[in-house]
């Protein structure tokens, strides 16, 4: 049978944020975070960490100390979230002077590291909420059937009051469907949505018209 072998050294405490610094780096042998967060999701960051600060001692940041700074193993974007929060002190494991670079650099890619996937289905029917892209679940394809949530940013298509444009989706019952771009094409694709809806163009009406077109070809 498996055993859980204590880390010997760990300490948890709570430390000022002053004296905690994102990975960039600074450790000699590991990378800097090899992570980064899309601005929607961002900002789910920043809600979560409003309505759930709890969650910031249910799940420490990870550091490990340089000279006379902590440098965040896990939870950069954490760290970064709290700061612009207001945060003064968060709740880290502070690991032991001798871990390892090759110790460090696994902890960094492994607590980033998703093993599962979502049960699609369990979600829909056992886990109904409209909060459920709130807390992080990414829904791709054309598998979803979520409501849009009330505090979803659709600002990165216009510059309209958000809270006012929400609203009118809620009342309308809109869903969403998450489409992926590569980089190249982002900005162009921005532009063209924006100006659609600048003008009351039904966006989701014109993409179905193309694609039933285009799969009419086939």
């Amino acid at each position: 049978m498996a055993e859980i072998t204590e880390l010997k050294g760990l300490v948890t405490k709570l430390l000022p944020i002053k004296l905690l610094e994102n990975n960039n780096g600074q450790i000699e042998g590991v990378p800097k975070n090899p992570r980064f967060i899309k601005d929607w999701r961002y900002k789910l960051l920043l809600q979560s960490l409003t309505e759930s600060p709890e969650m910031l001692s249910l799940k420490e940041l990870w550091v490990y100390k340089v000279g006379s700074i902590y440098v965040v193993i896990a939870g950069n974007m954490r760290l970064r979230g709290s700061k612009e929060k207001g945060y003064k002190s968060l709740p880290c494991k502070i690991l032991p002077p001798e871990t390892s670079v090759e110790k460090l650099k696994e902890y960094a890619i492994k607590d980033n590291s998703g093993y599962g996937d979502w049960e699609m289905d369990s979600l829909a029917n056992e886990w109904e909420s409209p909060k459920i892209v709130e807390w992080g679940v990414e829904l791709n394809g054309w598998g979803s059937e979520m409501p849009f949530v009330e505090q979803l940013d659709y600002s990165v298509l216009d510059e309209e009051d958000n809270a006012a444009q929400l609203e009118r989706m809620a009342g309308g019952v809109k869903k969403a469907i998450q489409i992926e771009f590569e980089n190249e094409h982002y900005e162009q694709a921005y532009a063209i949505v924006k100006f659609w809806r600048e003008r009351g163009g039904y966006v989701g009406g014109m993409i179905m018209e193309f694609l039933k077109k285009e799969k009419g070809k086939l």
